[in-house]
């Protein structure tokens, strides 16, 4: 089976984990800061906390952006649960902006009609490794006085008018699970400028203690372990040397793809506007009739091509449901979520591979 995303582990990657696993330290030492200060460089940030995952991530970010009960958070809902699940979990309600029908990002031109005093922050999703409309929509949050947190869980290495994501907002948050773009096995991270920000994150991960003085430990705050250990890391930092690479890997798949596929009139294929750099996590076509989509799907996977659907809107899943969330609707996510499907792409792909799943494809509707 071709899976449809894979991570990429090679000899000098296991001999960094090797390196931790003979020294003095496993959990939180030498290794973290290292990481952090190197993943910061990369994003052009001052600041990186490292944490145990992305989902922990957005956690520590909306806590100490100050959202909490009776709070509105304007997003997506074009992605991953985890999104909006922090947001529940700090007691704030998620509000569901449409996409875009191009990117199948957040559309900006229907952000400030969601706006109300209750809003707190938007988190835009830069969904598939394809940015967002940043600068509109950080005119919006300044007009608005809000707070703008990224969810780049897909977007670490891409790019918006020749600046790295993780450079642009007041935090951004990234994800180091397999398929991501680097992988710590589990992991994520908050990129910031904002000291305060930074420091507070320090502590929350970390249950919410520091030392005084004379060294003893004192709890300040209600915190959690949401620590990255020194092994994990090693094996982000030996990943984040690749990075470049991996992305590039990614975007030359993503173009032969293109290549390959642009006749064909029953799909649409993604986009990559001239300004951005996509970093390519998902490769997501759409099939124009949707009653094409499941059979396509069962057609790939019985010939040993792994496919996914990402996503179906988060409204949508019947714990979503339950809550009641006033009557969502977003016609264009509805649509997408309907006819997407997340076809194979990650570095290590061979030839071979590729065009198996290219002739599949079309073998599928000739």
């Amino acid at each position: 089976m071709i899976p449809y995303g894979h991570q990429s582990i090679d000899v000098g990657d296991i001999r960094a984990v090797a390196g931790v696993l003979k020294s003095d330290w496993l959990t939180q030492g030498p290794k973290v800061a290292e990481f952090e200060k190197a993943l910061a460089k990369y994003c052009g940030a001052k600041f990186a906390v490292a944490v145990s995952s992305g989902t922990a991530a957005l956690h520590l970010a909306y806590l100490v952006a100050g959202i909490g009960k009776g709070d509105e958070v304007i997003t997506s809902p074009n992605t991953f649960v985890a999104t909006t699940n922090m947001m529940l979990a700090v007691g704030a309600k998620p509000v569901f902006c449409d996409i875009r029908k191009d990117t199948y990002n957040i559309d900006e031109t229907k952000i400030e009609n969601l706006i109300t005093p209750r809003t707190k922050a938007i988190v835009p999703v830069h969904f598939a490794g394809h940015p967002c409309e940043m600068d509109e929509i950080l005119k919006i949050a300044k007009r608005n006085k809000l707070v703008v947190i990224e969810d780049a869980c897909h977007a670490l290495g891409a790019k918006y008018k020749n600046k790295k994501i993780g450079s642009l907002s007041d935090m951004t948050v990234f994800s180091f699970h397999p398929v991501k773009s680097i992988t710590t096995g589990e992991g994520g991270a908050v990129v910031t400028n904002n000291r305060e920000y930074y420091k507070k994150m320090i502590l929350l991960r970390s249950h919410g203690i520091t030392k005084d003085k004379n060294g003893f430990n004192i709890m300040t705050e209600l915190g959690y372990n949401y620590r990255l250990t020194d092994i994990q890391a090693a094996l982000g930092s030996s990943q984040l040397k690749k990075l470049e690479e991996f992305i590039y890997q990614r975007s030359q798949i993503a173009k032969e793809y293109k290549k390959e596929l642009a006749g064909m009139e029953e799909i649409i294929l993604p986009t990559e506007h001239p300004d951005v750099k996509s970093s390519w996590h998902l490769y997501v076509i759409r099939v124009k009739d949707e009653k094409d989509r499941q059979p396509l799907g069962n057609y790939l996977k019985e010939r040993g091509i792994g496919i996914n659907f990402h996503y179906p809107c988060v409204y949508k899943h019947l714990y979503y449901q339950k809550l009641r969330l006033a009557r969502v609707k977003c016609p264009q996510a509805e649509q997408y979520s309907q006819t997407s499907l997340t076809i194979p792409l990650y570095p290590k792909m061979t030839g071979s591979e590729r065009k198996k799943i290219i002739g599949a494809l079309k073998d599928y509707f000739r």
